[in-house]
């Protein structure tokens, strides 16, 4: 891990309690800064708590963290901005869900709260970096920092670059990733930058083959894992990062390229519309109930 620097001792800003943002504000208060949940659900506010306190108790369980380095970690975050140092902050990340209009609201908010010269990073998946920066007074020093889930275990953080995003807001941002122990990887500014560019044709292609009758979802899953050595397969990975989120990512990917492979699979849109979206409702591709 790379040494601190001033930014790494710095307040930090975090704007969504999802799933994501606390996975956030979770790594970055490991690393010692204080950090502000900003979330104005009382319910989510409660569940991202309780999701951190979970996270943590799991790595104390492996021997990773120590039970007063997880008190220590607890103790850095707070909710009310009247108990934090806004004007001191060195960056604040938006991770609210992947809705453009939405997004645009929480970051004129908090281009108006930072200080002047904070950067502004949005953790979006697949979102136009640079037509996020211009809702802002600051688009050179607006970035992308796109974490992976789940985010206090996935080392890679994708640094996507703006049209107007100034070298030395990537330098920095570069930097911050390091001393949070991720893996920074610099990309430009393109529907679903790299990861999910990748990722989700093949989610769709999962789907439309399980919609097609190709295979059952199992089969299809184990193809994946013990044919391609993935981890998991496209099937259970979509439950996982939500097949809500999976789609508004097809979705911009269609509207971006203008390209019809990246058409979203009807069983994809039927399973969001039936409330199915994964993990997070306890149905899915599988059930989790």
């Amino acid at each position: 891990m790379a040494a601190p620097t001033a930014m790494a001792v710095r307040p930090v800003l975090v704007a969504g309690a999802g799933t994501m943002g606390s996975g956030i504000a979770q790594v970055f208060a490991t690393s010692g800064r204080p950090v502000l949940l900003s979330e104005p659900s009382e319910t989510a506010r409660q569940r991202g708590l309780a999701g951190i306190e979970k996270s943590l108790s799991r790595l104390v369980d492996k021997g990773t963290l120590g039970p007063t380095a997880k008190d220590e970690t607890l103790r850095r975050i707070v909710f009310q901005e009247s108990d934090f140092p806004i004007a001191d902050c060195a960056i604040a990340v938006e991770a609210v869900p992947e809705k453009v209009d939405l997004k645009k609201s929480v970051l004129k908010e908090l281009d108006r709260k930072l200080p002047p010269g904070a950067i502004l990073a949005t953790n979006t998946s697949s979102i136009s970096i640079t037509e996020l920066a211009a809702s802002t007074g600051r688009p050179d020093r607006f970035v992308g920092m796109h974490f992976m889930n789940p985010v206090p275990l996935m080392p890679l953080v994708e640094i996507v670059r703006g049209l107007e995003t100034s070298e030395k807001t990537v330098a920095e941002t570069v930097e911050l990733a390091r001393t949070l122990g991720k893996t920074p990887v610099v990309v430009q500014d393109r529907p679903g930058f790299i990861s999910n560019r990748l990722l989700m044709p093949m989610i769709n292609e999962a789907a439309f083959s399980l919609m097609e009758g190709v295979a059952d979802r199992e089969s299809i899953d184990t193809v994946m894992k013990l044919g391609m050595n993935h981890p998991m397969g496209p099937l259970a990975l979509a439950d996982l990062i939500g097949i809500d989120v999976c789609l508004d990512i097809l979705e911009v990917l269609h509207k971006g390229f203008g390209d019809d492979k990246y058409r979203p699979c009807p069983l994809l849109r039927n399973l969001v519309a039936a409330g199915r979206l994964g993990r997070k409702s306890g149905r899915g591709f599988y059930d989790y109930a």
